[in-house]
């Protein structure tokens, strides 16, 4: 049974390892289920060895498994509650960029 003060480390770990663009994009597509590195590489439009270290950081994280068949590996999503997550985060995140509030610019408003 793991310490319940170690949960908040764990939670930061694992929004680190999805605050990355490439890392993001790899999460959304394998949502859809199990791709190879491969196919991953074509899609993120890195080299190899770039996907691997991005692969590599969120298997650590603990959002991956992966399977090496043959001479390929596929990943997929430890959690496919990672979607409901994005839906959540969607619901947050404006459409548009958000304006800078006009009290925001004042001197002497507190930040």
């Amino acid at each position: 049974m793991s310490n319940p003060t170690d949960r908040p480390a764990r939670r930061i770990a694992l929004l680190k390892a999805l605050a990355h663009p490439s890392r993001l994009a790899i999460a959304d597509a394998l949502q859809s289920g199990e791709r190879s590195v491969c196919d991953l590489t074509a899609l993120v439009g890195a080299d190899i060895s770039t996907v691997s270290k991005h692969l590599r950081l969120m298997r650590a994280a603990g959002l991956l498994t992966a399977e090496k068949r043959g001479l390929k590996v596929f990943y997929r999503l430890k959690c496919p509650c990672l979607l409901s997550f994005f839906e959540c985060v969607d619901g947050l995140v404006p459409d548009s960029p958000a304006k800078p509030d006009a009290d925001a610019r004042r001197p002497g408003f507190p930040r």
